[in-house]
């Protein structure tokens, strides 16, 4: 049984996703462990109530970003894990966390990348009008939410539509995707090398995987 670890910031939506998909066997691995830069983070919670352990670093504990990023390694490969989440973990991560955790480090972003890396994206998806927003699994590299895209799900906006009705929108099928994802890789599916994502030993194409029609 293949052992995930869990990074998170905030409510931890999408922690429970995966919470419940792995209870539910939609995931063949174990959920170690949960991590959050921050100590009140509602995703904590999460976890605690799921009997899984939870643990916070606090950027204030540590002199540097690179002194953070080494305890939080240390911590987390206490749980030996194969692959390691960003859901919703709102830090820059050091390149030498990035180089430990290449290529079984995962995230998920809210948007169709390449579009819209980085913060506000649906805030920018309103000002400028877009009919299609969308979310994006991907392998994590050095550059920002710039790293090989393994799934992304389209979301419609609507004129009148507003910031909370996007994000509610986007989080539904980052819930659906996010744990299908998790499940590709702990079942040995999926994989990253030459800066590609390949699954079941294809090379996918630079949007990610795409359902035959």
């Amino acid at each position: 049984m293949k052992n995930i670890v869990v990074l998170i910031s905030g409510n931890g939506s999408n922690l429970q996703a995966i919470i419940d998909a792995c209870e539910q066997k939609k995931i063949g691995g174990t959920l170690r462990a949960v991590f959050s830069n921050k100590a009140d983070a509602f995703g904590l919670e999460r976890a605690r109530q799921a009997g899984i352990p939870a643990h916070a670093l606090t950027a204030s504990q540590f002199a540097s970003r690179e002194a953070f990023d080494r305890e939080l390694m240390l911590e987390i490969d206490a749980y030996a894990p194969d692959v390691v989440v960003l859901a919703g973990y709102m830090r820059i991560l050091s390149p030498a966390f990035v180089a430990h955790y290449q290529g079984r480090l995962l995230n998920i972003h809210p948007s169709l990348l390449p579009k819209y890396p980085g913060l506000n994206t649906h805030q920018q998806v309103l000002a400028n009008g877009d009919d299609v927003h969308g979310t994006s699994v991907h392998f994590v590299t050095d550059e920002l939410d710039g790293g090989p895209v393994i799934l992304q799900a389209n979301v419609p906006v609507f004129s009148g539509d507003d910031e909370a009705d996007i994000t509610a929108r986007v989080q539904a099928q980052e819930h659906d995707i996010y744990p299908l994802v998790i499940s590709w890789f702990v079942d040995g599916r999926l994989e990253m090398h030459d800066n590609a994502a390949w699954l079941d030993n294809v090379k996918l194409p630079a949007q990610g995987y795409a359902a035959e029609e």
